[in-house]
């Protein structure tokens, strides 16, 4: 995942479009924030962002490391904080 930034002079322009790929096609494309979502969980493992393929059409889930996390909340893409159920009985 990379993102690109367009500039007009020394102003940054709000459009950021983020650079990805399918795994089942091997397409490469770009998104836009409203394209993909992202899912912070309490772990690496549950932290992800997902996107559909313009391409094929499958559905696209990658792991988020803390540098994609970065990315893609500074890039406006929205996001949804998992909480963990285990600990809620406990006093």
């Amino acid at each position: 995942m990379s993102v690109r930034t367009a500039f007009a002079g020394m102003r940054r322009v709000a459009d950021v479009v983020f650079r990805a790929g399918c795994p089942d096609c091997r397409s490469r494309f770009e998104l836009g924030a409203g394209a993909l979502r992202l899912a912070i969980g309490a772990s690496d493992r549950t932290t992800f962002y997902s996107f559909t393929c313009p391409e094929c059409g499958a559905a696209v889930r990658k792991p988020a490391g803390e540098r994609i996390v970065e990315l893609l909340v500074g890039g406006g893409v929205r996001t949804l904080r998992l909480h963990s159920t285990a600990s809620a009985g406990r006093v």
